[in-house]
Parts: structure tokens; sequence; C-alpha cells
């Protein structure tokens, strides 16, 4: 079980690269073409994941700025000054996302593998030489929040039916919201 795209994504090559196409008969062309098709869509997938917030980010810092310049027109048509005003909403709307949109994915990420790393570390330094009441409370705190991960693991690879339906976890967006 594979919770990241980019893992999955590698994962799908490989399978299709070394397992599957070689198996397909090679006077099946059409079939061959449309294996390598995928793959080709796969990598160009690999490669887009990691920019696609930041292009968006970046489109929807253009669109802002080309309704601020918008904003400046004289406009005199009672139907193009209510369509001004509903960019004009529009775009202090989208500034307000724009404004939030702080972090890059990426650095959401490290930051994630970074506290992962130091929960760890705290963990073997309490192992060392904490006192047991010391251990029986990091270890509490750490199941809880290991638990209620595991449950959102769980409900993310939820689509992939690994899970009987009685044994399954709640939908992902609800355990998000």
């Amino acid at each position: 079980m594979q919770m990241r795209p980019e893992i999955q994504i590698r994962s799908m090559i490989k399978a299709l690269t070394e397992v599957v196409i070689p198996a397909v008969s090679s006077d099946n062309k059409l079939a061959v073409e449309q294996a390598q098709l995928v793959v080709g869509m796969l990598k160009l997938m690999q490669a887009q994941i990691p920019l696609q917030f930041r292009f968006d980010v970046d489109e929807l810092k253009r669109l802002v700025d080309t309704a601020g310049t918008l904003a400046a027109l004289d406009a005199v048509d009672g139907g193009t000054l209510a369509a001004l005003g509903e960019v004009a909403a529009a775009r202090d709307r989208a500034a307000d996302v724009l404004g939030r949109c702080g972090a890059d994915p990426g650095e959401l990420h490290a930051a994630i593998m970074e506290m992962r790393a130091s929960l760890c570390a705290l963990v073997d330094a309490c192992a060392a030489g904490g006192s047991a009441d010391e251990r029986e409370h990091i270890e509490s705190v750490l199941l809880a929040m290991s638990e209620a991960q595991l449950l959102r693991d769980r409900a993310l690879m939820k689509p992939q039916c690994w899970e009987s339906a009685a044994s399954a976890p709640p939908d992902i967006e609800a355990l998000l919201d």
C-alpha cells in the first residue's frame, strides 16, 4: 500500500515496463503501442505532479493581476460594470486564497519528515535516559497520534479496496474536515 502518488506512479511504470509490456505479444502492435503510450503518460504525470501546485498558484496570480488591471477600466455600460464588479469580487476571493498558499507542498512534506525524525529522536533519547513516567507519557501521546494517522492512511487508500466494507474506515474527506 503506497500513499504518495510519486511512489505509486514509479511502481506502475516499473510494472508496465518490466512485466506487462514484455508479456504482450510483439505481433499485437496496437497493444504494445498503447502500453507504451500509458508509460509515457505516467512519466509525464510523474514530472508534472511536483510542479502542479506551483503551476496553479502561478496561474491564479496572473489572473488576479489581470483582474486588477481590468479594474481600472472606465466602463459606462451597465452590464460591463456589473461584470467588472463580479470580477473584482472574484479577485478579492482569489487574492485571499493566494495569501493562504504561502507554503509549497515540498516545504510541507519536508516539515512532516523533519517532525517524524525529531519525534523518533525524542523516543530514542528518552529510551536511553528518560524515566519510566516520561517514557509512558511519550508513548501514550505518540500512540494516540499514530492511531489517528493510521485511520487517515487507511481512509486515503480506501478506493483500492484493501479492506472489507464492514471494516473500511470513513471517507478521507470526512476525516480531513
